[in-house]
């Protein structure tokens, strides 16, 4: 080539082009599927008295403000110094984005069992809980490979936020069906409880800069 680019750079320039559609792709279902998902939690979590709800909708709002984050870093990557520069802010946004939720969910949670509150049983809650097991795992992975292909550490934290969501999913699953069929009204925030320290051990290390070593270098 005149300019110094070989065959091999152009097939990579164009294998990285496909990863980051994409990985656009990706972003913006997991965008769209949590404004789904967290107006329907949301409103079934206002409708059942329930804080585990509340707090999956509030991390559904919040899983929308790391997927943006991913966006920025996916349409700066063409320019290498805006790739470097949006790589280190979304990584350090999205771990705010889980210390955030962590502290909520937290809150919430310690304030209702110290209430005593019951909530209602809710099978909008459970059908919105079932759904976000079956589809979140899909999409962590297909991210996941997006994110090791591009070696890039924050697109890799945004599909493990993606798949917290699936764990989120079942712990919420298990409360909100012991409530509705034991009538455990404690399980509802002990299985909000039992979401913060997943949440806040993964923002900590977002927050820090940390990588998986397949995405660092």
């Amino acid at each position: 080539m005149h300019d110094g680019t070989t065959a091999d750079d152009l097939t990579a320039q164009r294998a990285r082009r496909e990863l980051v559609k994409r990985g656009l792709f990706l972003t913006w279902l997991t965008l769209l599927y949590n404004v789904g998902e967290a107006g329907l939690s949301l409103t079934a979590s206002v409708m059942a008295g329930s804080v585990a709800l509340m707090a999956f909708g509030v991390d559904s709002t919040i899983e929308m403000l790391a997927s943006v984050a991913a966006l920025w870093r996916l349409y700066s990557d063409a320019d290498h110094a805006r790739r470097e520069h949006s790589e280190r802010v979304a990584l350090r946004i999205i771990g705010f984005s889980f210390l955030a939720l962590a502290a909520y969910v937290g809150y919430q949670s310690l304030r209702v069992l110290w209430q005593a509150a019951a909530p209602e049983e809710s099978m909008l809650g459970i059908a919105v809980a079932a759904a976000a097991v079956i589809v979140m795992p899909i999409l962590a992975r297909a991210k996941t490979r997006v994110a090791l292909g591009m070696r890039s550490g924050a697109l890799h934290a945004e599909a493990q936020q993606t798949m917290l969501c699936t764990y989120l999913s079942a712990i919420l699953l298990g409360g909100l069906v012991l409530n509705a069929t034991l009538g455990w009204w404690w399980a509802d925030p002990l299985a909000a409880l039992a979401m913060v320290p997943i949440i806040a051990r993964e923002g900590w290390d977002a927050f820090r800069g940390r990588q998986c070593a397949c995405c660092s270098g």
